[in-house]
């Protein structure tokens, strides 16, 4: 040995890289590590249940309950205690073709670390009824398992008031 400092190939760098970057990610990227960034407001990004599944974006939060769906326009306040209450709007019938209006909604929850649960108050307009789905307990990070039931990737913007 002359004293230098002992060369790695550059397959063997590249290999010893990948390996390096697959471990980070399998230690920051799992949904059980995730945690949100509180801001005042639901935090961005997935959050996934069981038959639930919700995206908070900067503009809007789209909601699944099952094979239905809603809509919060802007960004969700949450309280000093972690409750939250705005309205939206939502569909009640939405699977496997959307039938019927949009309906006045109004969304209520609870986000306590990285679980949120949600209960939806819907004015069905249409039959003169109010419709309750959940409570659902969604966490962020995970994805959503809604079954037969696409969940959409977009929120969408929504004008309707209870």
């Amino acid at each position: 040995m002359t004293g230098e400092p002992r060369r790695i190939r550059p397959k063997r760098r590249t290999l010893l890289l990948a390996a390096f970057g697959f471990i980070v990610m399998l230690s920051c990227g799992s949904p059980s590590g995730v945690q949100p960034v509180f801001d005042g407001a639901l935090p961005l990004g997935t959050w996934g249940g069981d038959s639930a599944g919700m995206i908070v974006g900067d503009t809007a939060t789209h909601l699944h309950i099952g094979c239905t769906f809603g809509d919060v326009s802007g960004r969700v306040p949450i309280s000093s205690n972690g409750s939250f209450d705005a309205l939206g709007s939502y569909q009640l019938r939405a699977y496997p073709i959307t039938v019927g209006p949009s309906m006045p909604a109004r969304f209520v929850g609870h986000v306590d670390g990285s679980t949120a649960v949600v209960t939806v108050t819907v004015n069905d307009t249409t039959l003169h009824t109010t419709v309750v789905h959940g409570p659902v307990t969604v966490r962020f990070g995970d994805d959503p398992r809604l079954g037969p039931c696409p969940i959409c990737r977009r929120p969408v913007r929504t004008l309707h008031t209870m």
